[in-house]
Order: C-alpha cells, then structure tokens, then sequence
C-alpha cells in the first residue's frame, strides 16, 4: 500500500512540474455521495449499495483553444462494493432474500478530459468529461445476514490469489461551476465504470470451499465481477493565475466574405 501511495504522489508531482509557473491551472478539494454495485457474471440477484463516500484532489490544466477543453487528474479515497443474494432461487419474493455484502476502501486515479464552454460572462463553466480510472484496493469488510436473523460481520481478507489488488476502468459524467474570483465552487456527478474484475476469475481461483462460507459464500467464484459507482460530488478549487484563463480572452478571428475570391483559370 505504502509502494502505492508513492506511486501515485510521484504522478501529481511530476504533472505539476510540467506546467509551467504562469500555467492555467487550479486545484481543488472534493467529496461526495453516492452508490455502489457490482455486475457478477454469471448473473446473480443484487442491489445498489446507497450511502458510500469519496473525496480527495482535483487537478486541472486548462489549454488555451476552447475546443480542447481541459486535461486532469483526481486522487481519491473512494468505497466500493457489492451486494447480492446467494439464495436468490429459493425465494419467491424479494423481501425473503438473505444478502451478503461486500465494502471495500479503494485509492482511485481518474485520468481525465473535460471540454467544457464559458455562461454568463466567464463566471460560469459546464462541462463533461471522459476519464480512465486506476486503482488500488485497500482494506476490506463483509456483512452476511444469515436465515436465523443473525448477522455475521467482519474484516475480509484480501489474499492475492483469490482477490485484485489493483484495478481499472472509466468514468463518464458532467458538471457545473460557479467562478468567483479565484475561487471555483462546482457540484459533479460521476459514473466508475469498472472493466477489472474484484475477485479473480475461476482460471485461477476456482474452488471457495476451504474459505468460510460467512466470509466468502460464493460456491465458485464467478467469471466477472467489476464494480460501478455512481457517485454526486461538490468541489471548491483555486486558480493559479490570476488573469484568468487564457481561453477567455481568445476571439475567433472574423471572415471578410468580400475578400474571398474564386479563381476561374485552369493554370
């Protein structure tokens, strides 16, 4: 985890090194809400997680042409996991199912591109953006509610021949922000779009029977089992500059249709 967490501080620094002093670019704190859920393959009985949290960095630079809009990283502390049902198919009605939930800590590295346009003068931006995710996976915890109405609850063992330490996939979403000043107070939502599996598939950790079933009930691990997260954040950010972004202040340049002529010769 420590090797990790270098890793990851190198990156940023290095970023902030290419740019040069007067560079367009701020920084900024967010944190949010949001959900969490897994796509298991084969298919199993799940349900969205609602109440999980992230917050961490935001790093922008801001290009001068405006349909390039903007490039970025974003360090975060995010939750993750899944819940499902693993007795599913001895139910007739949802309120019967006994669900099994996994959560676990993870460190995220969301690449990004944002274009973006300019409202009200400057003092108003809106954007999408477009990111690939990297990840490293922390610690973990599970919750397994039994049928006698007990609940087994504990920390989960991340071994490395049935678990993924790291991870990846992409992130899609828009957001606005107000401009002040120097200041950026913006809200976001985000979707994590997880194409690296949570667990490893049965080529290579097939048979769960000499786990605890309380902590692991999957009878065999499945073949896929990336994690989403839909996640509504609030960001406050600072501006280096403090002239504002160059794309402010660039016109395009206006065709004169009168002096445009047409060349009829064929040499």
């Amino acid at each position: 985890m420590k090797s990790g967490l270098k890793a990851l501080t190198a990156i940023l620094a290095a970023m902030f090194c290419i740019a040069p002093v007067q560079a367009q670019h701020t920084l900024g704190i967010v944190g949010g809400g949001g959900m969490t859920t897994a796509r298991l393959y084969p298919s199993q009985e799940t349900r969205g997680i609602w109440g999980v949290m992230s917050g961490g960095i935001s790093w922008r630079y801001y290009s001068a042409p405006r349909f390039v809009g903007c490039i970025g990283l974003d360090l975060e502390f995010m939750q993750r996991g899944f819940s499902y049902a693993p007795d599913a198919s001895r139910h007739d009605e949802d309120k019967q199912y006994h669900y099994y939930t996994r959560m676990y800590d993870a460190l995220s590295l969301p690449v990004v591109w944002q274009p973006h346009v300019y409202l009200f003068k400057n003092h108003l931006r809106v954007y999408l953006e477009a990111a690939l995710n990297l990840e490293l996976n922390l610690s973990s915890r599970f919750e397994y509610k039994l049928h006698t109405g007990e609940v087994e609850s504990g920390v989960y063992q991340i071994k490395n021949y049935r678990d993924n330490r790291f991870g990846y996939g992409l992130c899609g979403g828009g957001g606005i922000d107000a401009i002040f000043g120097r200041f950026e107070l913006g809200v976001r939502v985000r979707y994590y779009f997880g194409l690296s599996d949570i667990m490893k598939n049965r080529n290579k950790y097939y048979d769960n029977g000499t786990d605890n079933s309380y902590v692991n009930p999957f009878t065999l691990t499945p073949l896929r089992s990336p994690v989403d997260n839909l996640m509504f954040s609030v960001k406050l950010g600072f501006r280096f500059n403090r002239n504002g972004f160059d794309e402010w202040y660039m016109k395009r340049p206006k065709r004169d249709k009168k002096a445009q002529t047409f060349n009829f010769s064929l040499d």
